[in-house]
């Protein structure tokens, strides 16, 4: 499968596992799954047919390893905008973590902290490296480190998502280090 498809295969699985998939007619479980074959049928019959080895490449190939298959189902490893458990343990993060963004997002970020948005939670990453490329996504990114230790003393609960994507519910501004 050409680059090309794979990036369109793999936005197409983002918006619909993640964000709308009523749209198509798919009704996702309590925990985000759908099956695969609802999921193959659906896509065919809104005008973007899809095979089971394009789904399987798209799962294998993304350095985000933004999508889970098992037992002949698939979701989306964190990032909803629709209510889903995905039924994630609280773990004990390591003592620093990083978030990606833009300067122009830094003024409400340093009165409010980070706030999930449109998400059910935070991102964070485990390294200053993967938080640049999230960052740079909208712009000139800016990297700010999170006091995950010192969060987590406070009461604050961590997830782990199956691409190793950190998950809280809000980083208030206190346990934020901003650059300069």
């Amino acid at each position: 499968m050409d680059e090309r498809r794979t990036v369109r295969v793999s936005k197409y699985l983002a918006k619909h596992l993640r964000h709308e998939p009523g749209r198509i007619g798919l009704t996702l479980d309590e925990n985000g799954w759908v099956e695969l074959d609802a999921l193959l049928r659906a896509a065919g019959a809104h005008g973007f047919p899809i095979t089971m080895q394009e789904v399987e490449h798209v799962v294998a190939v993304n350095d985000k390893r933004r999508f889970v298959l098992q037992d002949g189902r698939i979701r989306a490893s964190q990032g909803h905008s629709i209510p889903v458990e995905l039924e994630l343990p609280v773990v004990e993060p390591p003592a620093i973590l990083y978030h990606g963004t833009v300067a122009r997002s830094l003024p409400p970020i340093r009165e409010q902290g980070l706030r999930p948005m449109s998400r059910h939670h935070v991102h964070l990453s485990p390294d200053r490296e993967t938080a640049t490329r999230v960052g740079a996504r909208r712009g000139v990114p800016v990297v700010l480190v999170v006091d995950a230790a010192a969060m987590r003393a406070a009461g604050h609960e961590f997830h782990l998502s199956a691409n190793g994507v950190w998950l809280v519910e809000h980083v208030p501004p206190g346990f934020l280090i901003f650059p300069g």
